[in-house]
C-alpha cells in the first residue's frame, strides 16, 4: 500500500534522489525545504508526479501534516554552509529536530533521522563502529554541526524511550554524486570543478588524511532498508568501506578528467578528521545492505553532471 512520506530536506542533494526513489516505487511524497541549500533544480523532474509536492517551509517553526513516515534530511550538511549560520545549524538539530519528532508522536509516523558520521569527531578509533562515543571539540568551529546531530540522536532516543515514538537513527558517511551543489565545498565537488576549468586544486593539509565515499544510489537504498526494517531503532552506520587519501582522490580525479590542474596544498582547517572509514557490520548483517557502486563508476556520473551544468551554463 503506497504511504504518504515527508522528506524534509528534499530538495538537496540526497533527498532529491531518496525523493524520485520512494516516488518511483508508488509513495506520496511531500518535499519540505527552506531552500538554503536545496535547489529547486533538484526537484523540477519530479513536479510533474501527481503524487508529489513541495512545501517551502523553515523547520523551526512547527508543522501540521498527515504523513506514515518522515525522513528528517533538512540541515545544511557540508563545512561551508554549516558554519555561515552556526546558531540556525545547531536550531536545526534541536528546535526543528523536537517538531519533527512532535509531528512523527502527534501521527504515529515512523521517524528516520539522518546523522553523521561527524558525531565521531576526529575519531581514535578505526574503522569507526556504531558503539563509539566519538571525538567532537564542543566548542569548535564545526561543533555547530557535529553537536547538533548529537543532540539530534539524544532527542531521538529520548522521545522514542518516553513517548514511544518510533525511531530510525542514519549515521551517513562521505556521499556523492549528480545533485551536489557547486558551491558547497566538499571534496569531491571541489576536486571535479576545478579539474574541469583547469584550475589548481586545492588540498588542504599534506593530503593523506582519509575518507570513504559513498555513491548517492547506494546511500539511498540503505536509508530505505533501515526505514523498513522493523525493530532496529539504530544507530546504523551508511557508508562505503573502501577508503582513499585526499591526494588519491585528487590524483584519480585530474586522471578521469585528463585535466592539467596541479596539485597545490594549504593549511588544515580547525578538528578537520585525520581518518574516516565506517566499520558497516551492522547494516551488512540486519539490512543486507552493501554498496554496489564503485569509487571510479560514481566518479564518472559525477564527473558527467557537473559537465552536463557547465554546458548548461555556456
Amino acid at each position: 500500500m503506497a504511504k504518504t512520506i515527508l522528506v524534509t530536506g528534499g530538495a538537496g542533494f540526497i533527498g532529491s534522489h531518496l525523493s524520485k526513489r520512494l516516488l518511483e516505487e508508488g509513495n506520496n511524497v511531500i518535499v519540505v525545504d527552506n531552500f538554503f541549500t536545496g535547489q529547486k533544480k533538484n526537484i523540477v523532474p519530479l513536479m510533474d508526479n501527481n503524487r508529489f509536492e513541495v512545501i517551502r517551509h523553515d523547520l523551526c517553526n512547527p508543522l501540521f501534516l498527515e504523513v506514515d513516515q518522515i525522513y528528517n534530511l533538512a540541515c545544511p550538511a557540508s563545512p561551508v554552509h554549516y558554519q555561515y549560520n552556526p546558531i540556525k545549524t545547531i536550531k536545526m538539530g534541536t528546535v526543528a529536530m523536537v517538531n519533527m519528532l512532535g509531528l512523527a508522536k502527534r501521527t504515529g509516523a515512523r521517524i528516520l533521522q539522518a546523522s553523521t558520521s561527524e558525531v565521531y569527531g576526529d575519531p581514535d578509533v578505526h574503522p569507526q563502529t556504531e558503539s563509539y562515543w566519538g571525538n567532537v571539540n564542543p566548542i569548535g568551529k564545526r561543533s555547530c554541526y557535529d553537536e547538533g546531530k548529537r543532540v539530534a540522536e539524544s532527542l531521538m532516543f529520548a522521545y522514542h524511550w518516553k513517548c514511544d515514538v518510533d525511531i530510525r537513527i542514519a549515521r551517513i558517511f562521505n556521499t556523492y554524486g549528480p545533485n551536489m551543489a557547486k558551491n558547497d565545498g566538499r571534496v569531491i565537488s571541489n576536486f571535479i570543478l576545478q579539474s574541469l576549468a583547469g584550475e589548481d586544486i586545492t588540498i588542504f593539509g599534506d593530503g593523506s588524511q582519509t575518507r570513504s565515499f559513498c555513491y548517492v544510489s547506494d546511500m539511498v537504498d540503505g536509508l530505505i532498508r533501515l526505514m523498513n526494517k522493523d525493530g532496529l531503532t539504530g544507530p546504523v552506520n551508511l557508508g562505503n568501506p573502501r577508503e582513499f587519501s585526499i591526494l588519491e582522490c585528487a590524483k584519480q580525479i585530474i586522471k578521469m578528467t585528463g585535466s592539467k590542474s596541479k596539485i597545490i596544498y594549504k593549511e588544515l582547517p580547525e578538528d578537520d578528521p585525520k581518518q574516516r572509514k565506517p566499520d558497516i557490520t551492522l547494516a551488512k548483517k540486519e539490512l543486507g545492505w552493501n554498496p554496489e557502486i564503485t569509487f571510479e563508476e560514481g566518479l564518472k556520473k559525477a564527473i558527467d553532471y557537473f559537465k552536463s551544468l557547465e554546458s548548461e551554463e555556456a
